[in-house]
C-alpha cells in the first residue's frame, strides 16, 4: 500500500529547507536573475543544509545518512520554491557524488567522494544532452571506443551546468546507438583532458542564473580506470530516474510558489468593490492551479516511492517529469494571466517563473535526488 505521510525527520528536513527556501533563496532571486550570477554566500549557506555531504558514508568523511528519493523530492521541491536556478546550481555537485556513490567502484569512491564532505561547496557536474533536435536519451550521438589501452571520447554536450568551475565531469556516452539505455555508460573525465573542450557559457531564455555550457569531445581519451562502475557499468536507467523526480520535484516547487503568489495577490487586489479573487474567473483558475499542483507532487512521490522500493521507476519518472514540464507552464502562464499586466513587469516574479518553466520540458540529466 503506498503511503505518502512523511516521517518526522522528512516534515523536518521539509521545513528547515522551507525557511531557508523562503527567508534566503527568494529574495535573492531577482537579483540572480537581472545579473546571471549567484551569490557565493548564498551558497555557501545552502551547502551547510547538508544537501550533498548527508549522504555521503561516514568513511569518507559525510554524515552517512540513507539516501531516500522520496527525502530528495522533498528537498528539491522546496528548493525549487525559493528559486529553481539556485537550487540547481546548489544541487549539481549531486551529479558526481550520487552516481560515484550509487555505482562507481571502491577506488572511485575513495578517490571522488571524499571531497564532499568539505565544510565549503564543491563544484562537480555531469554531460548528458547533445544540441540536435532529435536528442534521445536512449539513442547518444557521444560515442566511446576502445583504442588500445585507451578508451576515446567522441561527441558534443550542450547545458552543462558549473562545468567551467568543475574539476571533473561525468560524461555520458554510447557504445552502441541503437542499443537504449543497456549501451549508455557514464565517463568520469577532468576538466583539463586533452580533447576535452569547455565552451563560453551559453545564453538561455530562462535559468539565467545558472551557469550552463557546451562541450565538445575530440579524441577525448582516458583509462578504463574512468569507467564509471568499472567493467559492471551503470544502471543508467536507475540514473534517468532519479534525475527526472528532481527536476519534476523542482518544478512542483516552482509552480507552488507561482500558484502562492497569485493567490495572494488575487486577494489584495480590489476591482469594483471587491477583491479579484471573489471573481469567478480567477477563483476557478486558482482552484484549476492547485489541482495541478498537488496532482504533480503525488506523481513525483510515487515515482520516487517506487526508486525507494528499489522498483523499476523509468516509466513513472517519466510521466512525472513530462506532467509537471506541462503543469508547471500552464500554472505559471495563469499567475502572469492572474496579475494582469502587472504580470508582465519585472516587478514581479511570476514572468521569471514563466521563462524557467519553459525549460523544464527541455532540460534532462541537470539535478539528481
Amino acid at each position: 500500500m503506498i503511503d505518502f505521510e512523511l516521517t518526522e525527520e522528512q516534515q523536518m528536513i521539509r521545513e528547515t529547507v522551507g525557511a531557508f527556501a523562503t527567508e534566503q533563496m527568494r529574495p535573492a532571486a531577482r537579483e540572480a536573475d537581472e545579473t546571471g550570477t549567484i551569490p557565493s554566500a548564498l551558497i555557501e549557506q545552502l551547502w551547510q543544509l547538508g544537501v550533498v555531504q548527508s549522504a555521503i558514508p561516514e568513511k569518507f568523511g559525510g554524515a552517512g545518512d540513507v539516501r531516500s528519493a522520496v527525502t530528495g523530492a522533498v528537498i528539491a521541491e522546496e528548493l525549487g520554491y525559493g528559486d529553481i536556478s539556485i537550487a540547481t546550481h546548489a544541487l549539481t555537485p549531486r551529479l558526481l557524488a550520487f552516481p560515484i556513490l550509487e555505482a562507481g567502484t571502491d577506488a572511485q569512491r575513495e578517490r571522488y567522494l571524499k571531497p564532499f564532505a568539505a565544510p565549503k561547496f564543491v563544484a562537480a557536474t555531469a554531460a548528458l544532452m547533445e544540441p540536435r533536435f532529435d536528442f534521445d536519451t536512449t539513442m547518444l550521438a557521444t560515442s566511446v571506443r576502445r583504442d588500445g589501452a585507451s578508451l576515446v571520447l567522441n561527441g558534443r554536450k550542450c547545458f552543462v551546468p558549473l562545468a567551467a568551475d568543475s574539476d571533473s565531469i561525468i560524461i555520458y556516452a554510447s557504445s552502441d546507438p541503437n542499443a537504449g539505455y543497456q549501451s549508455v555508460e557514464g565517463f568520469i573525465v577532468a576538466r583539463d583532458t586533452p580533447g576535452l573542450t569547455i565552451s563560453e557559457r551559453e545564453k538561455n531564455m530562462g535559468f539565467k542564473p545558472l551557469a550552463t555550457y557546451s562541450l565538445e569531445l575530440n579524441d577525448c581519451k582516458v583509462s578504463p580506470d574512468a569507467r564509471l562502475g568499472g567493467e559492471g557499468g551503470i544502471n543508467f536507467s536507475r540514473l534517468m530516474s532519479q534525475s527526472r523526480i528532481a527536476l519534476a520535484a523542482m518544478g512542483v516547487g516552482m509552480a507552488r510558489a507561482a500558484y502562492d503568489y497569485a493567490r495572494e495577490y488575487a486577494k489584495e487586489r480590489r476591482a469594483f468593490g471587491s477583491a479579484i479573487a471573489q471573481k469567478q474567473a480567477i477563483a476557478f483558475m486558482l482552484a484549476e492551479m492547485a489541482i495541478e499542483v498537488d496532482a504533480a507532487r503525488l506523481l513525483v512521490w510515487e515515482a520516487a516511492w517506487e526508486l525507494d522500493r528499489g522498483e523499476d521507476a523509468l516509466a513513472s519518472s517519466y510521466l512525472a517529469k513530462n506532467y509537471v514540464a506541462n503543469s508547471v507552464l500552464k500554472i505559471c502562464d495563469n499567475a502572469v494571466q492572474v496579475l494582469g499586466g502587472h504580470g508582465y513587469i519585472r516587478e514581479h516574479p511570476v514572468e521569471m517563473w514563466l521563462r524557467n518553466a519553459r525549460g523544464l520540458a527541455t532540460l534532462d540529466g541537470i539535478a539528481t535526488v
